[in-house]
């Protein structure tokens, strides 16, 4: 099975009530612990790539693991730029073997930012590729995005009919108060999504699919361990994991997932180390670390998109 798009996976979990996993993926590890979850629970996947992970592990080492995931698992797997940020990258990972780009141009004024989204689009929609854009400007740092509180902002409603139909993107990205990284909410807080806003954004844009970015959930057992053991994260709240689900219910059928991966990884790693401190073989302590993505995927499969069994 090759690669496929997002197009008819986003039909069938529209129509179906839930979301796929869209999971960052940087190495090796990243890449078998992702694709065996999803292997064992049968779901359809996601892989994306951003910028800085292309930069550092090479286009063609990440293309060439992703095709050994489907020929390993079978799945429907889609090949996901995470936002690229112009014309240029977006361009250079179509003809490079993606099968989907993001083109974020959410911090430009609105006529620019449909203006940009439209020549991806009219490029991609020539290769066969689709293309996610964005509107709204979530909080947060992830590789080249930082965007401060007080610069992020809400998508409005109001304004997304007018831009899918002079984009033709393929589906839209919103901020509905999900923010970049593992810094979300300060503990004491009450963190909700505005699932007020998707619920319009549902009813001006019947059956098109809706993408969730930063929606880690920051596992507090997994900051635990890496603050016990040379880490100085502070406390923070993620998403809540059942307004994900909720969210997954209605229009969102993809869900970003990257965070939550970093730190089951980064948590697993610290955690070998202070049980074998003389231990050097990369192999010991990235088996485990694989076996915690693993298991973070399974439950995020399992418990937030609701995507077990669809592949």
């Amino acid at each position: 099975m090759p690669l496929v798009t997002t197009k008819e996976m986003f039909e069938k979990a529209y129509n179906g009530g839930y979301a796929i996993g869209a999971f960052n993926v940087n190495n090796m590890e990243i890449v078998q612990g992702i694709t065996e979850a999803a292997k064992e629970l049968n779901a359809p996947l996601i892989l994306q790539v951003s910028k800085g992970a292309r930069a550092y592990a090479n286009h063609t080492y990440l293309i060439k693991l992703v095709e050994a995931a489907v020929i390993e698992t079978g799945l429907p797997i889609a090949l996901h730029l995470d936002h690229g940020n112009s014309f240029e990258l977006c361009k250079s990972c179509i003809d490079g073997g993606f099968t989907s780009v993001m083109i974020d141009a959410s911090s430009k004024p609105f006529e620019e930012n449909i203006a940009l989204t439209r020549q991806v689009v009219e490029y991609a929609h020539d290769h066969g590729v689709v293309v996610e854009a964005e509107l709204g400007t979530l909080a947060g740092i992830e590789d080249e995005v930082n965007v401060s509180a007080e610069d992020s902002s809400y998508t409005r409603p109001e304004d997304v009919q007018e831009f899918v139909q002079r984009t033709g993107c393929d589906s839209l990205a919103i901020a509905i108060g999900t923010s970049h990284g593992a810094y979300k909410f300060k503990p004491g807080t009450d963190p909700k999504l505005r699932l007020d806003i998707l619920e319009e954004v549902e009813k001006r844009l019947p059956g098109f699919p809706i993408v969730l970015h930063g929606s880690s959930s920051v596992p507090q057992e997994f900051v635990k361990i890496i603050n016990e053991n040379g880490g100085n994260m502070p406390g923070a709240i993620g998403v809540p994991e059942d307004q994900l689900r909720q969210a997954a219910r209605m229009a969102v059928c993809k869900i970003n997932i990257d965070s939550d991966l970093r730190l089951a990884m980064t948590a697993s790693i610290r955690q070998y180390f202070s049980e074998h401190p003389d231990h050097f073989d990369p192999r010991q302590y990235l088996s485990p670390a694989r076996d915690a993505i693993r298991a973070m995927v399974k439950h995020k499969i399992v418990d937030v998109l609701g995507c077990d069994g669809k592949a």
